[in-house]
């Protein structure tokens, strides 16, 4: 297996993994080619966001949707980091206290973030004093603490997905891959850009397992990380540097 060279988007046809049994005997698979791409966010480095329509401001990313909280803990963690935040790092504050907080159920019955002029109304916008982005992240940097611990699950987890398949017998392998159009539902093809697929998200110097160390540790655990690390590490240091990866 090959790692992309910088700019190659990792193709989903014929794709290897990396199997491995967690603590519980449960098979975990993970997607070799996209874990050793060098894709990276690029927020507010060129991201034209997920709408329908290209977004000159670069300031709305993939939070035009705002968010679906996975549970009731995701609901009340999030809600305790955004007590913290005040009206300097959080644009539409104001607007979530008049609202009765930034939380609402959709008609399905979930829990959502509300939207403030069109999107997730923790989105901080071009223009605004504090800076362009998620509040919630902004706030955990400036105390020093991690945003993923800050913001709802699917928003520190994407562009990693778990994906869960269970068999006959109720035993479930999951697969760890890059997150895809088809992930958000029928509205992924609606999406006239989206990251993993576009080869200007993939020019970070380090492969995702490193960058997303964090995420990764936090979704899969950290024995499990670490054997996945050591067998990545592997894979590159095994790997001729001169030779060019297929996309």
């Amino acid at each position: 297996m090959q790692p992309p060279e910088p700019g190659v988007v990792p193709s989903r046809d014929g794709r290897q993994w990396i199997s491995l049994l967690d603590e519980h005997n449960d098979p975990w698979l993970f997607d070799v080619a996209f874990l050793l791409s060098g894709y990276n966010c690029i927020y507010g480095e060129g991201c034209p966001s997920i709408d329908t329509e290209p977004d000159i401001t670069e300031s709305l990313g993939c939070c035009i949707h705002g968010a679906h909280l996975s549970d009731t803990d995701d609901l009340e963690s999030v809600a305790s980091y955004a007590a913290l935040l005040d009206d300097s790092n959080w644009q539409f504050r104001r607007r979530s206290v008049k609202k009765g907080g930034p939380f609402k159920k959709n008609k399905a019955g979930d829990w959502v973030t509300r939207k403030a002029d069109g999107a997730c109304i923790f989105l901080n916008r071009e223009g605004f004093d504090g800076g362009p982005g998620c509040a919630l992240h902004r706030g955990a940097l400036e105390r020093g603490q991690r945003p993923l611990d800050w913001k709802p699950d699917v928003c520190w987890q994407v562009p990693i997905h778990l994906d869960i398949h269970t068999d006959d017998h109720g035993r479930e392998t999951v697969l760890v891959r890059g997150w895809e159009r088809r992930d958000w539902g029928d509205g992924g093809d609606e999406f006239h850009w989206w990251c993993t697929e576009e080869s200007a998200a993939h020019h970070a110097p380090e492969p995702v397992y490193i960058t997303c160390r964090d995420e990764l540790t936090e979704m899969v655990g950290g024995s499990l990380y670490d054997r996945l690390a050591s067998e990545l590490d592997r894979i590159r240091r095994e790997t001729p540097v001169n030779i060019t990866a297929s996309s």
